[in-house]
Formats: structure tokens, C-alpha cells, sequence
């Protein structure tokens, strides 16, 4: 019976650690009582002149007891280890679900109820009178809180049952003779049976899979046990053997049950991997995986006898380094000899697909089924440089190696490029249609977006030093993840000869959001602003405690402009900018010329980016009078409209710098203080979407600007001039030098458009 939410949140764990105790009391006798059995007994019994019944009978007894006293000491050490990782591991889980029930949950106003089977419903009590309705945000939380909750009590019943299973064995459920399974660890007796588990492979029914995932799920950050697991599996090629004939069980056909375990058993597996692998762990695989992985990528991996078609190992390999922080010295060499057989043929994996004509579009080693069908290895490794910063920012980086076919290093060899950075961003980069789509259909059509758009993942991975799925991103940008990113723009902008490829633009709008700190310090003096006070002060030090780095003016500009085009990419880095500015003018609250100076430099910043989203409109419409005003009315919305609660949904909060006393509260500070006024907070009021509320409030020190009209430009006018007004408020500015401030922050707004070029002129 599985642990329920009430058991964990009410049991008496008091118990279970005095019954940890005791066991270390037997354990230290029976450990006293095996040495003076063996150094008294059993050694007088050896020395002894045995004659007649006495030298088989005796000896033997003596010899039996002897073992009967160490095996009874082994199986209380083995029972006492595994309680005290037990009690351990569940005290800090009821920890956790008792601030989450008592703490979270009720300054949430939500209530938790216990549902059954380990599970639990998270909901808004109804109070008289209430509408019920909730905002977006309140909805999240909810959905977090009942999320963490399950997961919790899930990770208190699979140590539960671990316990009871390693219990038992350590027992064995004969009390004539002890001693039997002895584990050093909780973690031991938890790999002993997942690897129980693995060796029955496609023959796991979903119960037993189903256990296999849960023990996976748990513990495949845990070296000891993610190393113990590999170990059990045998080598790598037992690994690849395993992985591949359960990925294959999982997606064919149509069974969802099945598929949804394959793609749980893919993350655990990928996630215990690079646990496992990794050198700085205490436990870790050896070295040689990693090259034993490199030997086995060209070779065919024999998954079924006489399968007329068998995978290469890095078609497999590749399912399972799509999730995991890797170590570079593990997943680097992998990656540079994937690029370097993908330039001698592009196709060579992919010509080993199976051909279902697009029948099963599931069936193979990637059952995430996401970016990419998973047969061409190089979208794969790109996916898991995408997910470990450290690994993606050495390869791009790093002087290339050159590889031999079987991986080993070819000491005289050259790769015929500089990096890689420039290889796979290189305009005529060819990249394999990595799909099972039926060629000729509508899917067909974006076939090769797949690696582009894992190259982006990457790019953004070693560029913010986080994974670029992470939720929360934390930057952790440094001098060589910088330079990366001068890379990038300098690769990507809008007066390149070729545009970026259409999958890769989210991630150039989220690697922009990151660096938008040094976007802004990099324009500064645009438009003929003058460096009266010089950036140093103006800016200060980077909010994750770094110097800014300055990517040159032009650069920055129309490294903005190219992502600005984009309505999606728009709305990222004006959100972003938005974030930034009400950050750091906070910053600036005690120095009011390097706070105006700050905010006549992030008006100009708004003024490209709205110009340059205008400019692709007027342009995409040019011919269409209606769909372009429908489009800039969606723009002008979304700048009146998306700054409160769906800032953190377009950018993602951990992922925009935020300046001074603002930084790591953006929430809570400097989104509120963007739109505020008269210290009225604009979450509530912006939630209702509300014209009048801009009427109202925005302007109410300055009554002619109640007549202007609701054009683009001037939505994005006062989109710049509000958090300036609330700064001025909290400097304590007249108003009259209020209403002479207003024309000049209108003024850097309109510099900043003129930089992208005159509008009118264009359609």
C-alpha cells in the first residue's frame, strides 16, 4: 500500500529514529561479540589438538557459531544503514511538506486535500461573496504548490518501499540463519533493484516499469546510485543495448501508456548518465565510457537477432544526452567527433533511419519526440550541450580536436575549421532533415529546422550559463560566456547578408533578454546623448556582480533590430527592457542626474524596438492596409497591456539582469514600480486590462496628454515616460520639472526610432 500525503505529513518519525538508534546499539554488541567469537573462540578451536568426535563435531559447531555471530552483526549493519538513510531522507521530505501545507499553502489561501493514492488536490476555498475568479498567476501557484506536493509524497512512498524491500532481504525471513543481502546504503539497495528490474527489459510489465522509473526518478542525481545502476547494466554497450530496445518498446505502435514510460525511463536515464559520468563526483564511471561511446557511434548496435536494420550507437547514445548537466570531459569529445562525421556526410545517420513512411513517427530513440525524431546524432548532442552551460560554452570555445572514425584522437589530424561556433553558424551549414515524416508532406516542409533549433539551445546554454529550458533560468554569465555572445550578435544582426534560420530566433530573443544590461550600456551615447557622466556611473556593475561588457553600439542596435522584427522576439526583449528599467532606475534612487541619464538611454532603447517591430509590419503588409493595422494594433495592445503579469511568462524572471536593490526580487519590486503610480500598485489594475486605468492614472500631472491619441508611437511613448514619472515621484521632483522632463524622455524615445529609419517613407 502506497505511503499516503497523510501518513507523511502526520507520522511520528521520532519513532523510526529511536529504532535507528537502537540498531546502532546491537550492531556495536554483535560488532564486539563477532571479534571476541573470532580472536576467543574460534581461534582457540584452531590452535586446539582435536581428536576423535571432537575434531568434526566440535570444530564444526564452533566454526558454524563463529560465522552465525559475524553474519548476525552484518545483517544489523545492513539494517541499520538503510533505516538511517531512510530517517534521514524522510525527515527532510516532511520537512518540506509541512512548510508547503502549513506555511505556502495557506498565505496562497489555498487549502490541500489528501485524495488518495498518494495524492493531493490544491484549490481557492469559496468565500461569500467572492467572484472566484483568479489571475493567471495565482492559478501557477496553485499548480506549483499541488505539483510539489505530489512529487514530495511520491519520493516518501519510493523510499518507503525501498526500505521495507531492503528489509526484508537483509532478513531474509529465516530466523534459524542470519545474514543474507548486506547493503552499505539505501542507495545500494536501490540500484540492486532497479538493475532486478532492467534485466527483464522489454519483459517490464508497466507496474514493474513503473517502479523502475520511480526509483530512477529519485535518485539518478545521486552519483553513488547513477554509477552503481550503469555498472549493473554492464558496460556501454549493455547500456545502449538496454536504452535501445526499451526506447523501441515504448514507441511503436500506439500504445500511450507505454510511450509515456519510455519517455520517463529517457529523462531518468539522461539525467543519471550525466551524474554518473561525471569526474568530480566521489562515485563516477570511468574514463573509458566515454571512449568505448566514441568506438560504438559507428558501429551497429544489434537490438533484435537478425534485424535487418540496427542502429548506429550514437543514434541511441543520443536519446539519453538529451537530458543531464554533462561534464565537458565527458560530452565534448562525443560532440566534436558527432560534427566531424557529420562533415564528412551529412547524411550518413540519417540514411539509416527506418523507412515507415511517416506511418510511426514516434518509433525510435528519442520518445520525448521533441526536436527532432533522434536519428541524427548531431541534433541530439546539441540538445545535451543545450543542457549543460559549463560542456556548451568549453565547445564553443575551445580549439577543435581532430577524431579518428573509431573517436580515438588523431594527434596529426586537422578538422579544416577554427571552432566550432563559426562550423555549425556558417551559412551554408548543411543540416539533415531529421524526421520520420512522409517526404512531400505539409510536416516535411520544416524537416531541417531541428538542428538549428538545438544549435539555438546550445548557443543559449553557453551564453547564460543555464540550461536554456531551465525553470527558473539563473544567469551565470562570465568573461567567456561574453564572448560567445559578442559572437552571436556579431553573426546575427540585421545587416547581415543572411538572416538567422527561423528556428533559432527564440533563442537569439532569449540570449538578448539575458544580455540586456549590456545591450543598454553598449547604446548608451546613441542619438548624440552625450557621456557627461560616463557609463561607469550611469550603469554600475552588472546585476550578477560582473563588470559590463560593451559589444559596440552599432552592434548592439542592430542586433536588436534583427530580433525586434519578430513579434515573438519583440515582445521578449521589450519585456526584458521594461524589467531593466524599472530596475535600475530603482537603482538610481539616490542620484537623480544618473537615474535621468539612465532613463533618457532605456527610452531610446524602447524607441528601436518598437520602430524596428513597426518597420516589419509596414513591410510584411505593405499591400494589406487592414492585416497591417490589425497587426500594429496587436502591438500597440501588447505594449499597453503585457508589462504586469506576462512579463514573467514572455521572459521568464531569473533570466533578465535586474540592477541594485531590485535584483533577485523582480517580482515583488521592480515590475510593480514599472507601472506604479502615486504608489498604487499597477498589478491589480493592469490585470483588468483597462483603457481608463491608463487615462486615469498615467498622466494625471499632466491633463494635455489626456487628448493624445492611441497610436502605436505613443503607446510606446508613455510606455517609456511611466516608470520615469514614478522615479521622479520617488526622487522628489516638482512637477513642473516633471512636465519639462516629459518632452525630453519623449524626445530619447524618438531618437531611438529615428535610428531605425524613417516609417512614414516605408509602404
Amino acid at each position: 500500500m502506497a505511503l499516503t500525503y497523510t501518513d507523511l505529513l502526520e507520522v511520528d518519525l521520532g519513532k523510526l529514529g529511536t529504532a535507528v538508534s537502537d540498531w546502532k546499539k546491537s550492531v556495536d554488541a554483535l560488532r564486539t561479540a563477532a571479534d571476541n567469537a573470532a580472536k576467543g573462540m574460534r581461534a582457540k578451536s584452531d590452535a586446539a589438538r582435536w581428536a576423535g568426535a571432537n575434531a568434526s563435531v566440535t570444530r564444526e559447531f564452533v566454526t558454524k557459531t563463529t560465522k552465525e555471530i559475524a553474519d548476525l552483526h552484518a545483517e544489523a549493519d545492513s539494517i541499520h544503514k538503510v533505516l538511517l538513510d531512510g530517517h534521514t531522507e524522510l525527515v527532510a521530505l516532511q520537512k518540506n511538506i509541512r512548510t508547503a501545507v502549513q506555511q505556502d499553502a495557506p498565505n496562497l489561501g489555498i487549502r490541500v486535500e489528501d485524495i488518495g493514492e498518494g495524492k493531493v488536490r490544491c484549490f481557492f476555498p469559496h468565500v461569500r461573496g467572492d467572484t472566484d475568479e483568479r489571475t493567471q498567476d495565482q492559478l501557477d501557484a496553485r499548480q506549483e504548490l499541488e505539483d510539489r506536493i505530489n512529487r514530495t509524497v511520491a519520493h516518501a512512498s519510493e523510499i518507503d518501499a525501498s526500505l521495507a524491500r531492503a528489509l526484508a532481504k537483509s532478513h531474509g525471513g529465516d530466523k534459524h540463519n542470519a545474514g543474507h543481502r548486506s547493503y552499505e546504503s539505501l542507495d545500494d539497495a536501490q540500484a540492486e533493484r532497479a538493475a532486478e528490474l532492467a534485466k527483464l527489459g522489454p519483459e517490464m510489465n508497466d507496474k514493474q516499469y513503473m517502479e523502475l522509473n520511480s526509483i530512477l526518478r529519485f535518485n539518478a542525481r545521486d552519483a553513488d546510485f547513477s554509477t552503481d545502476f550503469y555498472q549493473s547494466l554492464g558496460g556501454p554497450k549493455e547500456t545502449l543495448e538496454f536504452y535501445g530496445r526499451m526506447s523501441l518498446d515504448g514507441t511503436v505502435g500506439d500504445n500511450k501508456e507505454r510511450l509515456a514510460l519510455s519517455r520517463q525511463l529517457q529523462r531518468n536515464m539522461g539525467l543519471a548518465l550525466a551524474s554518473a559520468t561525471d569526474p568530480d563526483n566521489k562515485s563516477h564511471l570511468p574514463a573509458s565510457w566515454s571512449s568505448e561511446f566514441r568506438k560504438l557511434g559507428t558501429q551497429p548496435i544489434q537490438l533484435e537477432p537478425g534485424s535487418p536494420n540496427s542502429p548506429y550507437g550514437y543514434q541511441v547514445l543520443g536519446g539519453l544526452l538529451r537530458y543531464g548537466n554533462y561534464d565537458a570531459r565527458f560530452i565534448n569529445p562525443i560532440a566534436e567527433h558527432v560534427v566531424q562525421l557529420h562533415n564528412k556526410d551529412p547524411y550518413r545517420f540519417m540514411n539509416n533511419k527506418p523507412m515507415l513512411g511517416g506511418a510511426d513517427l514516434d518509433y525510435g530513440f528519442n520518445p520525448s519526440g521533441k526536436t527532432g525524431a533522434g536519428y541524427d546524432p548531431l541534433t541530439s548532442v546539441l540538445e545535451g550541450l543545450g543542457h549543460s552551460p559549463e560542456a556548451a560554452k568549453r565547445f564553443f570555445t575551445d580549439p577543435p580536436t581532430a577524431y579518428n572514425e573509431d573517436g580515438t584522437v588523431d594527434k596529426d589530424g586537422t578538422v579544416g575549421f577554427d571552432s566550432y561556433f563559426d562550423e555549425l553558424n556558417k551559412k551554408d551549414f548543411t543540416w539533415a532533415p531529421d524526421s520520420l515524416v512522409h517526404p512531400g508532406s505539409d510536416e516535411a516542409k520544416h524537416v531541417r529546422d531541428m538542428g538549428p533549433d538545438a544549435l539555438g539551445h546550445a548557443l543559449e546554454s553557453a551564453t547564460t550559463g543555464a540550461a536554456w529550458d531551465a525553470d527558473p533560468p539563473v544567469l551565470h554569465r562570465d568573461e567567456e560566456s561574453w564572448k560567445i555572445m559578442d559572437q552571436v550578435i556579431d553573426r546575427y544582426n540585421a545587416t547581415s547578408a543572411d538572416g538567422p534560420h527561423e528556428a533559432i530566433k527564440d533563442s537569439l530573443a532569449r540570449m538578448g533578454a539575458a544580455y540586456i544590461d549590456d545591450l543598454n550600456y553598449s547604446t548608451y551615447n546613441f542619438g548624440g546623448s552625450g557621456d557627461a557622466l560616463g557609463r561607469g556611473e550611469i550603469f554600475g556593475a552588472a546585476g550578477d556582480g560582473r563588470e559590463h561588457r560593451d559589444f559596440g553600439e552599432t552592434a548592439a542596435r542592430n542586433f536588436m533590430m534583427l530580433v525586434g522584427r519578430d513579434e515573438d522576439g519583440y515582445q521578449t526583449l521589450s519585456a526584458a527592457q521594461q524589467v531593466y528599467t524599472a530596475s535600475g532606475l530603482t537603482a538610481h534612487e539616490d542620484d537623480k542626474g544618473s537615474g535621468l541619464a539612465f532613463a533618457h538611454n532605456a527610452s531610446k532603447v524602447h524607441g528601436i524596438l518598437d520602430a524596428t517591430r513597426e518597420l516589419e509590419i509596414r513591410t510584411e503588409f505593405k499591400d494589406d492596409e487592414d492585416a497591417r493595422n490589425l497587426e500594429l494594433e496587436k502591438q500597440g495592445e501588447w505594449r499597453k497591456f503585457g508589462v504586469s503579469s506576462s512579463v514573467a511568462a514572455v521572459v521568464g524572471v531569473g533570466s533578465v539582469v535586474v540592477l541594485g536593490p531590485a535584483a533577485g526580487v523582480v517580482a515583488a519590486t521592480a515590475v510593480p514600480l514599472l507601472m506604479e503610480t502615486a504608489g498604487e500598485s499597477a498589478n491589480t489594475a493592469y490585470g483588468n486590462h483597462t483603457l481608463q486605468y491608463l487615462k486615469d492614472n498615467e498622466y494625471n500631472n499632466d491633463p494635455e496628454a489626456l487628448a493624445a491619441t492611441q497610436t502605436v508611437r505613443e503607446i510606446g511613448e508613455r510606455g517609456a515616460w511611466v516608470p520615469v514619472q514614478n522615479y521622479g515621484q520617488t526622487v522628489g521632483m516638482s512637477q513642473d520639472d516633471m512636465r519639462e522632463l516629459q518632452p525630453l524622455i519623449a524626445g530619447s524615445y524618438y531618437d531611438g526610432r529615428a535610428l531605425v529609419g524613417d516609417l512614414e517613407k516605408v509602404g
